[in-house]
């Protein structure tokens, strides 16, 4: 399974999101390492609503995503970029 599927899926059954996207951006910081490509799955940004968000702050949210993605940052994932909002506040 790849990992945006990996993350998908542990997004969906913790938080069972309003809406959800898991967007691939690796290729836009190819070049930023020696033999970096853009290839692969590394780099990649979450927007997230859901009103498991609502009265939790902002940290507290990227620790709890941060905490269940563990074992793709250590098998390889380098950035991970959040947008995580309650219904009230945000649509994506």
């Amino acid at each position: 399974m790849s990992i945006i599927k990996s993350i998908e899926k542990k997004l969906h059954e913790a938080f069972n999101p309003d809406k959800l996207e898991v967007i691939n951006e690796s290729h836009l910081h190819a070049g930023h390492q020696p033999g970096f490509d853009g290839t692969g799955e590394s780099h990649i940004r979450i927007r997230i609503i859901s009103n498991q968000f609502d009265d939790i702050t902002l940290i507290d949210r990227h620790r709890k995503i941060n905490a269940l993605l563990d074992d793709e940052i250590r098998a390889g994932l380098h950035a991970v970029a959040i947008e995580a909002h309650s219904p009230a506040e945000k649509s994506v």
